[in-house]
């Protein structure tokens, strides 16, 4: 069997890619297996999914624990002690992670045990698909070619996949020449599967309190108001005052409530508790509202 491990933020198609590395085995023949755990979080907050490829009927369930091929979306994810991209990595282990760095460069800045590649998938949607963060076709083309899929099947993952999210053909279309692009463009790496065994979980009955207690208040840690969610972004709002003309949609719209009011009207980005779902980007009618992707240097 071998067992992928996909790490993304919420809204960069990590779900969505298992689902095409998963769908893409099926159609050769392999009995495949995948899910996504992201709980409650939301768009930009660390998620993980999970594929499984075997010849036989696969008894696993659950979380991998040790994975032949790890998947990383967003480079920022590998240093972040609650995603926990590297657990379970060892030196058999192929790691990708979606970078402009080389591999080299990349490993010069993070200890990693395993086999590293990477590439610019990000750059890559923005040319080939016009779109940020649009990388779920890609980041399955990746996974694919690593555990030895063919491009034919990917091919055709990818438009089963996107369909039914509702894409329009020819967007459709665009998305599968990305992906073999980036199929192409990956080395070929020879896996040493892992000998996976079903762990055994103690269970435990959970205790509630009172409504009274348990209801969340958004002045309470860890909670909006004293947390800063900054690091979930890899794109941020940016305010043109000279276009705003104060309709105030993004105040209404802003689930963090990072965009104020200041006296003379017009609104304000408190970037700290901004997470970067770009809901106010959508809804601002005259466009004063762009996107810049986000960087170590304006990650605050």
């Amino acid at each position: 069997m071998l067992a992928i491990r996909f790490h993304g933020r919420g809204g960069q198609g990590a779900k969505t890619a298992s689902r095409i590395v998963g769908t893409a085995a099926f159609l050769e023949g392999f009995v495949a297996q995948d899910s996504p755990i992201y709980g409650a979080e939301r768009r930009g907050a660390p998620m993980a999914a999970f594929t499984r490829i075997a010849k036989e009927p696969i008894r696993e369930r659950g979380l991998i624990a040790h994975p032949d091929v790890v998947v990383v979306a967003d480079a920022s994810l590998v240093g972040d002690p609650a995603a926990k991209v590297l657990e379970g990595v060892d030196a058999t282990t192929v790691l990708f992670v979606n970078s402009p760095m080389s591999a080299e460069q990349f490993g010069a800045q993070v200890s990693v045990v395993g086999h590293l590649t990477t590439l610019n998938l990000t750059e890559i949607a923005l040319q080939r698909l016009g779109k940020r963060g649009a990388i779920s076709a890609l980041l399955g083309a990746v996974a694919g070619r690593l555990v030895g899929l063919r491009q034919a099947s990917i091919h055709e993952a990818v438009a089963r996949e996107l369909a039914e999210l509702g894409l329009a053909a020819s967007v459709i279309e665009q998305n599968q020449l990305a992906a073999t692009y980036c199929y192409e463009a990956v080395p070929v790496i020879v896996l040493q599967p892992h000998a996976h065994q079903t762990v055994p979980v103690a269970l435990r009955t959970p205790e509630y309190e009172s409504p009274t207690r348990g209801t969340a208040g958004i002045t309470v840690g860890p909670n909006s108001a004293i947390r800063s969610v900054a690091g979930w972004r890899t794109f941020r709002p940016l305010l043109r005052l000279d276009l705003c003309n104060g309709c105030w949609l993004c105040f209404a719209n802003c689930p963090e409530g990072a965009i104020t009011i200041k006296p003379d009207g017009r609104p304000a980005i408190y970037y700290p508790h901004c997470k970067g779902c770009l809901d106010c980007v959508e809804v601002c009618p005259t466009d004063a509202l762009t996107v810049e992707q986000e960087t170590a240097a304006t990650n605050k």
